[in-house]
């Protein structure tokens, strides 16, 4: 495995999901206690930010590098600059080369992120990361793990188990980071069939709303039409019966 190093210059404006953010003095319970994954999405074959986040030290002790590794199925990854830290990509050779979808070919993938802190994050303060990446096709219907090691000023903590067949995760006490990988399309599915049932509209195959036969629509719009017809035959006999004023 060979090792990439980038250090990043420190960024003058950074979002919040790339800044140390205070919580509050109130102790984090076992729930939260925990290094997570967000992914922006979860489509195979999508291009998704997933942001891994905590904010802990290992037994109080203070944060000073996570060390993200990468799915086997995941080959090329893009750590996001994160003002206070240098970040190393390590890199690793592949049995076969891959294509990269744009005619070149990838010889070797991205086996794990390392970020570094320049001051090691007290514990009780959060930091996040965000890793920019394509979800791999052949993985629909998976759940990909991100085993994180946080590395202390004092000791580690290896976020790396696994639940077993038949197994709640919730019984786990240092629980990787995980996330499961959609069939291509179902998200855009979910969303189509949302906007349709909070419009009443019906969606056909093309996803585009389509006609819908409504009696009262179209007893609506004959009433309408013979309420001005009425509108309209009011108004002209007034104008007779104001002819015939002038006239006497």
């Amino acid at each position: 495995m060979t090792a990439r190093r980038t250090t990043l210059r420190t960024l003058p404006v950074a979002g919040a999901a790339l800044t140390l953010t205070a919580l509050s003095a109130v102790v984090a319970g076992p729930a939260s206690a925990h290094v997570t994954v967000t992914p922006s999405g979860t489509e195979a074959g999508s291009y998704e930010v997933l942001t891994f986040a905590f904010g802990h030290g290992c037994e109080g002790s203070p944060t000073r590098e996570l060390a993200i590794q990468v799915p086997e199925p995941v080959i090329s990854v893009a750590p996001t600059e994160l003002a206070g830290w240098t970040v190393e990509k390590q890199m690793e050779q592949l049995a076969e080369p891959v294509s990269d979808g744009h005619g070149g070919e990838y010889t070797e993938r991205v086996a794990q992120i390392v970020y570094t802190a320049d001051t090691p994050v007290p514990d009780g303060y959060r930091a996040a990361m965000e890793l920019s990446l394509q979800l791999p096709e052949e993985a629909a219907g998976e759940t990909l793990a991100w085993p994180v090691v946080q590395r202390c000023t004092e000791g580690e903590t290896g976020w790396t188990e696994l639940a077993a067949e038949g197994q709640d995760p919730d019984e786990l006490e240092r629980p990787a980071p995980t996330m499961t990988v959609t069939e291509a399309g179902a998200e855009t599915a979910a969303a189509t069939s949302a906007t349709s049932e909070s419009t009443g509209e019906q969606v056909g195959q093309t996803g585009r709303p389509v006609a819908v036969d409504d009696e009262e629509g179209n007893n609506g719009v004959v009433l309408g039409i013979a309420g001005l017809v009425a509108g309209l035959a009011a108004l002209v006999l007034a104008m007779m019966a104001l002819l015939r004023t002038r006239r006497a």
